[in-house]
């Protein structure tokens, strides 16, 4: 993923939000570089992986549909959570398409001046990202059933 991947929306004035909904493979480390700040001394990031089970069924690929609105109201979260006073900057990515077993599917990362402000500004982007982002996942199972996650 590259710097002009992600769709950057500055607060004015506030925190700097980084988003970006697409087929590319997401990179933490780029994400915790974006959000680095001279006045944060905490970056605190994320990484949803895909696992090999679910509920006790293997699990052997997944895919993940998203909604054209999914950039919007991502972008619309991130900037929910930026509200905070305590956050510095924010990125915050979902990979779109087919993913195999350990591919990272979600990255988020926030910058805050201490550390307790960054682990839950972060917690709570995860949340609202899950629960509100319109992207669907099917799962493939090593019986060869599948199943979609998250559809309406």
């Amino acid at each position: 993923m590259s710097e002009q991947a992600l769709d950057t929306v500055p607060a004015t004035p506030g925190p700097t939000v980084h988003t970006w909904v697409g087929v590319e493979p997401l990179d933490t480390a780029f994400h915790e570089a974006v959000v680095a700040d001279s006045g944060a001394g905490a970056v605190v990031s994320f990484q949803g992986v895909v696992r090999d089970h679910d509920h006790g069924r293997a699990v052997v690929r997944l895919e993940y549909e998203g909604h054209p609105s999914a950039a919007d109201v991502l972008r619309e979260v991130a900037a929910e959570i930026a509200a905070d006073p305590a956050v510095h900057a924010i990125a915050v990515s979902h990979r779109l398409g087919p993913l195999a077993i350990g591919d990272v599917a979600l990255v988020a990362a926030v910058s805050t001046a201490h550390r307790a402000a960054a682990f839950a500004a972060c917690a709570r982007l995860v949340d609202e990202v899950k629960a509100r982002l319109p992207v669907w996942k099917r799962q493939v199972f090593a019986d060869g059933t599948e199943e979609w996650v998250n559809c309406p």
